[in-house]
């Protein structure tokens, strides 16, 4: 922009492989790609680059159209921004990329080679030795073009023939030792059916996609950066055809710790049932963290914040965390609940009686109104908000000790029961009816403790399940490590819990997918999948802090 380059305009692409699902590292590139775009007037392409019909699947083009919407970001131009005109497909140049390899066997810069995938393999050569040309090297322009024309025709089996750049076999880079630009593959493609047996190869597909759309950026991560030479020259060698030379950029990859995101280990996690399926709270997969509870706000803020980067570096994944937490702590509304119940029974509330309590929904934010649940004699609390030995510094319940109810009245503990092993079964306490919150009795009351509670009468019971990290190595994969040795035991607990029972119904119901903070506990969202009108499941997003930090 400053230079004047590309004549002041930003146009940039985003173009994943329709073989699986995207994960978080798709969403930096997704982010950057986008983002330049907006943030320069410029536009980003969607472009699916689907020149492998065996991997492809309508379901992913399907899932990856939905998880750049919600990222937040759109590819046309229309009122919803969904409009086609800058939506691609790398098939969309079938016929025109066919036309440039016959341009580039004219010229003499490609061939039809016949070694055997081996043969192939074995004359590339290596990084300490150089290539040796295929005997086929040397074939004629005409002899190029007619099997050329007939590996298109269909007249060869798999295997038989590519088509080849004619580069330079002894060059140290070894993706310039004359690459594959064509092979021939009889597999049924998900926009073109059978119409094609010969498909191009990515370095030679996207390059040009880039210059017929006039892309000014084409950014990619760095283990690309040694593929540019190859860029360059089929877009060079392509000039007197084309009406456009892309420039490609490098940016480091995103590499998250306790994450992996190669997509055949991820395969592996789904096929063999280490989780649930590609949408899998543990999953980083964009539908799996979704599904988790993360927000496209807090994507978006995680990826501002780690920023962009020329050399490989690794994020803690309490980064992305903490993205998570800032963006829902004013958006998630308070709702009391208790995970591991133990009863509490006030002995001196009279039987029967029901009383309303209050309490705002969101702190910080008195324009969302208040919140309603009754108080009764019988009371869930958390169990480790009682201890009949309690350590110096324990401020919650215990035999003689007063607390307050949080906005509900101050009890004094009386005792316990117990069952036939000795443990407690349920505490009792006295109430103070003079000490309500919010009342002029309240403040007369001086006590240390506060703890949240819900009536047992009353409470919602829901299924939650507390999802934690799905690898306990910072690193799962790297080295020769077996990643599924690393796998975390304790990534998902199945419990059932007890909420205030305005989660259910009224003003305040939560719907699938809206996000909350059970106080003390952390941030939670009703699961899209399996909740229910009236009943919703609760998957946890995160802890109110960084527990790994601790345990470390």
């Amino acid at each position: 922009m400053r230079t004047g380059k590309w004549g002041g305009r930003v146009a940039t692409r985003f173009p994943p492989e329709p073989n699986g699902y995207l994960h978080i590292g798709h969403a930096k590139s997704i982010c950057l790609n986008f983002g330049l775009a907006r943030d320069y007037n410029g536009v980003c392409h969607l472009r699916f680059d689907d020149t492998n019909p065996v991997k492809e699947d309508q379901e992913y083009v399907d899932s990856i159209l939905d998880a750049v919407r919600w990222l937040g970001f759109r590819w046309g131009t229309d009122r919803e921004g969904d409009g086609d005109e800058h939506l691609y497909y790398a098939s969309d140049y079938f016929e025109r990329l066919y036309e440039f390899g016959e341009h580039l066997i004219r010229k003499g810069k490609a061939y039809v080679d016949s070694l055997s995938a081996d043969q192939t393999r074995e004359y590339r050569g290596s990084f300490t030795e150089p290539g040796r040309e295929s005997p086929y090297r040397e074939r004629t322009v005409e002899e190029n073009l007619d099997l050329f024309r007939r590996m298109k025709a269909g007249e060869f089996p798999d295997g038989a023939h590519v088509l080849r750049a004619k580069i330079d076999m002894g060059s140290p880079n070894l993706n310039l030792r004359d690459p594959v630009i064509y092979r021939i593959k009889r597999a049924h493609h998900i926009r073109t059916g059978d119409q094609w047996c010969i498909y191009p190869m990515y370095d030679y597909t996207h390059c040009i996609s880039d210059a017929l759309e006039c892309i000014t950026h084409s950014i990619c991560t760095l283990e690309f950066e040694d593929h540019r030479p190859l860029y360059d020259w089929v877009l060079d060698e392509l000039a007197d055809v084309l009406p456009w030379h892309s420039r490609q950029y490098e940016f480091a990859r995103l590499n998250v710790t306790y994450v992996i995101t190669s997509k055949r280990k991820l395969k592996q996690l789904v096929d063999e049932g280490h989780v649930s399926g590609w949408d899998d709270p543990r999953m980083p997969t964009l539908v799996g963290i979704r599904r988790r509870g993360f927000t496209p706000e807090s994507i978006r803020l995680f990826c501002d914040r780690v920023g962009v980067a020329k050399a490989d570096q690794w994020i803690d994944y309490g980064v992305l965390e903490a993205a998570l937490r800032d963006d829902l702590e004013p958006k998630a509304l308070r709702v009391a609940a208790v995970l591991d119940p133990l009863k509490l029974i006030i002995d001196n509330f009279p039987e029967g009686l029901v009383e309303e309590c209050t309490a705002p929904a969101h702190p910080q934010r008195p324009e969302l109104g208040r919140r309603s649940f009754p108080i009764s004699r019988e009371l869930w609390i958390e169990r480790d908000d009682f201890s009949e030995a309690p350590p110096k510094g324990y401020f919650r319940l215990f035999p003689g000790n007063r607390v307050r109810l949080r906005h509900g009245y101050v009890i004094e503990c009386k005792g316990v029961d117990r069952d036939a092993a000795g443990q407690v079964t349920a505490v009792h306490a006295d109430y103070f009816p003079d000490s309500k919150s919010g009342t002029d009795g309240a403040n007369t009351y001086k006590v240390k403790g506060n703890i949240h509670w819900v009536s047992a009468a009353h409470a919602l019971p829901v299924e939650v399940r507390l999802y934690d990290r799905l690898f306990t190595d910072p690193q799962p994969d790297s080295g020769h490590k077996s990643f599924l040795e690393h796998l975390n035991p304790h990534s998902n607990r199945t419990i059932t819990a007890y909420v205030e029972p305005g989660v259910g119904a009224g003003p305040h119901a939560v719907q699938p997918e809206d996000r909350v903070q059970f106080e003390r506990h952390g941030y939670f969202v009703a699961d899209h999948v399996d909740s229910r009108p009236g009943k919703p499941v609760f998957n946890r997003i995160v802890t109110l802090k960084d527990t790994w930090q601790a345990r470390a």
